[in-house]
């Protein structure tokens, strides 16, 4: 199943956009690409399933640093659709920083799962340490990292909880396993041993048999805001483009930032 941008018809979206000439990647000359600057209410759904790839040859629409839109949420979900279309694993893992209430940093990676002009989705058990830190600061950052197209997107914002419909729809597309596999485990708590965590596995598969997976209470999905969005494109020797989008009232201010 292929992941793709739909707007309020539900058709999938199109982008637009004028070429100019750019300096030398990484990788290869390119022509850039102007994102365009109007801001349809669309939203990325990452697919649960094996997603299309695009044919042999493929690479991403080269964008302008240039001149950047006003609004950067369309050309976030560019990325993120070309970074998709590529045959590369698991491109929608993300690195997720959060801080506990005593300033200590950690970080791990999550599935991104949803992205649109409300915010950055990712679906976990709320008891974990991640779900601890965000009752605790409400705040978050968010890094993907597409090494094999040399580019970085960076969000940071504050969070809140998905609504009981929002992660009830996604538990339900999960496999039977992980919806199971969901009930057996304290996420983040300390355990004896594999054994325990098998006989845990064991007595929750035995608690189903034959029936649906409900959601347990404390699995659910977080919402990053878009506060802060930063593209990062690799280029050579370390001279690398990169702008940030902060939410300035209802729109956007963009700063140019060294490398």
């Amino acid at each position: 199943m292929a992941a793709i941008l739909r707007g309020r018809s539900g058709r999938a979206a199109a982008g637009a956009g004028r070429t100019v000439s750019t300096p030398t990647s990484r990788h290869r000359t390119r022509t850039r690409t102007t994102p365009s600057t109007k801001a349809p209410h669309l939203s990325y759904i990452f697919p649960t399933a094996d997603r299309t790839v695009a044919p042999a040859g493929f690479t991403p629409a080269p964008t302008d640093f240039e001149h950047p839109p006003t609004d950067p949420v369309p050309w976030a979900m560019q990325w993120i659709d070309e970074a998709m279309r590529l045959p590369t694993p698991n491109p929608n893992s993300s690195y997720l920083a959060t801080t506990s209430a005593d300033g200590r940093p950690s970080v791990r990676t999550v599935l991104l799962r949803n992205f649109n002009a409300d915010g950055a989705v990712f679906f976990t058990n709320r008891q974990s340490d991640k779900g601890h830190d965000i009752d605790a600061t409400h705040r978050a950052a968010l890094l993907m990292h597409w090494d094999h197209i040399d580019r970085q997107l960076i969000i940071q914002g504050a969070v809140t909880c998905t609504t009981d419909a929002e992660s009830d729809a996604y538990f339900a597309q999960r496999p039977r396993d992980s919806q199971v596999n969901a009930w057996a485990s304290d996420q983040s708590r300390p355990v004896s041993g594999i054994e325990a965590m098998r006989e845990r596995q064991k007595q929750a598969f035995a608690r189903f048999e034959g029936k649906t997976v409900p959601r347990p209470p404390h699995w659910g999905g977080y919402r990053i805001a878009l506060e802060r969005i930063e593209f990062w494109q690799g280029y050579a020797f370390r001279f690398h483009d990169r702008l940030a989008f902060t939410r300035a009232g209802s729109g956007w201010s963009v700063t140019r930032l060294m490398p």
